[in-house]
C-alpha cells in the first residue's frame, strides 16, 4: 500500500533550494557530465551581456515569450567560420517583430553588433545562431502592458550539418495550418508546427505539407517546398500566405544559372494544387540548413520515378557552394578572439 501511495505522487516531497548556490551546484550537474557543450555561449540582455556557462543560460518564467508566446525569432548559419546570410535574416527578423508589436530594447546596428560579438566568444565554426525579441518580463497576465522592458536573446548551438543527398518521404498534414497574418512572420507561436512534424513522425514520414483554405500547396512545418515540372520549370508557392524562406528567396536568385545552362526552363511562384504538384517531376524542402531535402514520396506515391532528382541535386549545389564559397554580400566572416 505504501509502494502504490508513493507511486501516486502522496509520499513524494518536494525538495525546497535553501540558497542560491545549491540551486547552481544541482544545474551544474546537469553540464557536468557533458563532454562537449551543445550550447557554447548566450547573449541576454536581461543579464547585460553573454554567457559561457550553459547552467545560466536561463529565461525569466514571466517573459511574455514564455507563458503567452509574445515574441519573434530567426536563426543564421555558422559556416566554416562565417555567418551566412546574417542580414537577411535579421530585416525578417525585425519585420517579424513589427508585426508582432514587440519592440527592440536595441537598434539594429547593435543587435548585429551583439551576434557578431555572441559567434565570436562561442568559438564555434559550424552551427546555428538563434535570436529572439520578447516583450520582456514583468508579469502573467495577457496583455504586456506589464512588461516594462523588451528583452533580446541569442544562442549559438553546435550543429554537424552536411548537405542533404538522400530523399525523404512526406504527408499531407491534418493539423490546420496557421493564418497568413501568423504564417507570415516567425514567432514563437510553433504548436500547429511541432503537432504537424509529431504526426508524420508516427506516420513514417520526415515531415509534412500544409495545403491552405483554397487547396493549395503551402508550406512545411519549418521549411518551403518548391517542385520541378517535367517542363523543367521550377516552382515555388507565392510567399504571401507562408513564410518568405530566406533560403528559398536565395534559391530564386541562383536557380537563374541553370536556366542559362539550359538545364532549367524558367523560374516561378506560383499556386499549384496537390494534383499539380503530386505530379511533378521532382519535390524538394528547402532550408537553411539543408538547404535542400529531396522528396520522392509523399503519401505513399512516388515523386516523378521515386529517386533523388538530378536538379534538385544542382539546385542543392548552387546553393551549398553560397554557403561555403559565396559572395561577401552573403558570408561574414566571425572575428574570433583568441
Amino acid at each position: 500500500m505504501a509502494a502504490v501511495e508513493a507511486e501516486n505522487g502522496c509520499d513524494f516531497k518536494a525538495h525546497v533550494f535553501s540558497s542560491s548556490s545549491e540551486l547552481l551546484e544541482k544545474l551544474h550537474e546537469k553540464w557536468s557530465s557533458v563532454e562537449k557543450k551543445p550550447y557554447p555561449a548566450m547573449y541576454s540582455s536581461i543579464f547585460g551581456g553573454i554567457i559561457l556557462d550553459p547552467a545560466m543560460m536561463v529565461i525569466p518564467i514571466d517573459d511574455h515569450m514564455v507563458h503567452r508566446g509574445h515574441g519573434v525569432f530567426d536563426t543564421a548559419i555558422i559556416l566554416d567560420g562565417y555567418l551566412y546570410e546574417l542580414d537577411v535574416h535579421l530585416d525578417r527578423f525585425l519585420r517579424s517583430a513589427a508585426k508582432a508589436r514587440v519592440s527592440s530594447p536595441f537598434p539594429r546596428t547593435m543587435l548585429r553588433s551583439i551576434l557578431v560579438q555572441l559567434a565570436a566568444a562561442s568559438q564555434c565554426k559550424k552551427g546555428t545562431l538563434r535570436y529572439w525579441l520578447s516583450a520582456g518580463p514583468g508579469d502573467f497576465l495577457l496583455s504586456p502592458a506589464g512588461c516594462l522592458t523588451p528583452a533580446f536573446y541569442a544562442v549559438v548551438i553546435a550543429d554537424d550539418f552536411l548537405q542533404c543527398k538522400e530523399g525523404v518521404n512526406v504527408i499531407t498534414s491534418s493539423i490546420p495550418m496557421k493564418p497568413p497574418l501568423f504564417a507570415t512572420m516567425k514567432n514563437v507561436n510553433y504548436l500547429p508546427n511541432v503537432l504537424a512534424k509529431m504526426e508524420a513522425e508516427e506516420h513514417g514520414a520526415s515531415a509534412s505539407i500544409w495545403i491552405d483554405e483554397e487547396g493549395y500547396i503551402a508550406e512545411g512545418p519549418n521549411v518551403n517546398v518548391g517542385f520541378i515540372t517535367h517542363d523543367k520549370e521550377l516552382i515555388l508557392p507565392h510567399f504571401d500566405k507562408i513564410l518568405g524562406g530566406c533560403t528559398a528567396k536565395r534559391l530564386l536568385e541562383l536557380a537563374p544559372k541553370l536556366v542559362e545552362q539550359g538545364r532549367l526552363k524558367s523560374i516561378k511562384t506560383a499556386n499549384l494544387t496537390i494534383e499539380e504538384a503530386k505530379n511533378a517531376a521532382e519535390m524538394m524542402y528547402i532550408g537553411s540548413t539543408l538547404p535542400i531535402l529531396p522528396i520522392i514520396k509523399w503519401d505513399e506515391q512516388p515523386i516523378g520515378d521515386g529517386k533523388v532528382g538530378e536538379l534538385s541535386m544542382a539546385l542543392s549545389d548552387l546553393l551549398w557552394e553560397d554557403m561555403v564559397a559565396g559572395p561577401e554580400t552573403q558570408r561574414f566572416r566571425i572575428p574570433y578572439t583568441q
